[in-house]
């Protein structure tokens, strides 16, 4: 089994790069699954249906979160429905919905979670993410699951680099991301799953993770107030993560890190 994880898609600048890479890119390596990160789609923060909608007619087949997810208030009853492919963290406390569900295959039911870091730009009421993946997993042991995926959402390399390795042999793969910049770390561990720290994003190549450098180089230099602003200027940027499991073990043969840019 193929499977394709899209960095975090930052705006509509993330939606039409997807849009004109992505058909290519599925022709090519011919994943069979296609999961993206979906905390930035609408506006930068979280994700409308309509966005949502659009982004699974371009081929994605399922969303994980972060941080953001559930600051839109229409997403909630999607995050909670479990024939519904979207979820926000398992460990984050005010997110809807359970941070895992099963994604059905052709060659078998997949296992989705999302987990958030202790830190994402700032304190989030969230609990232990090794306490959470262990008790999903526990929940889930006797299910018939091909593949089972892990995001981690995260400001700390330290905390995506030790999850990795925690779960070497557990799980399928550990995709890290909300940096936006892509780690040069993409491997498969020693015991089978396949890990990068962080696979980067899909949007404005010249930015600071999408937005503007107008907009926060006053913040940061001289104190002020500022709003982000996104940044919706050309080159643009496609980052993700290609994995090829195996469907009896549910271990990694290999991963890739794919970058594409449109100027």
């Amino acid at each position: 089994m193929k499977i394709l994880y899209l960095g975090d898609i930052m705006a509509r600048p993330g939606i039409d790069t997807v849009a004109q890479l992505l058909p290519n890119i599925q022709a090519t390596h011919k994943p069979d699954l296609i999961l993206a990160q979906a905390e930035n789609v609408s506006d930068g923060k979280s994700m409308t249906l309509a966005d949502m909608h659009e982004l699974q007619a371009l081929g994605i087949d399922f969303f994980t979160g972060g941080n953001h997810t559930p600051k839109n208030s229409e997403l909630h009853d999607a995050l909670k429905d479990p024939n519904m492919p979207v979820i926000g963290p398992a460990n984050m406390t005010d997110c809807p919905g359970d941070g895992w569900k099963i994604l059905p295959s052709k060659q078998g039911d997949v296992l989705v979670v999302s987990l958030l870091g202790a830190t994402v730009g700032r304190e989030i009421d969230s609990s232990n993410p090794l306490h959470k993946i262990d008790e999903i997993l526990e929940h889930n042991k006797d299910r018939n699951i091909v593949a089972r995926i892990v995001n981690f959402h995260g400001d700390f390399s330290s905390e995506k680099r030790i999850i990795g390795y925690y779960l070497d042999g557990s799980v399928s793969m550990v995709i890290g991301d909300h940096w936006h910049v892509p780690t040069a770390d993409a491997m498969v561990l020693p015991k089978g799953t396949a890990h990068m720290t962080d696979v980067g994003m899909c949007g404005s190549l010249h930015s600071s993770l999408g937005v503007t450098f107008d907009s926060v180089v006053p913040r940061w230099r001289d104190g002020k107030l500022t709003k982000n602003e996104l940044s919706l200027d050309k080159p643009w940027q496609l980052n993700a993560a290609l994995v090829d499991i195996d469907n009896e073990t549910g271990l990694a043969h290999s991963i890739e890190h794919i970058q594409q840019i449109i100027t």
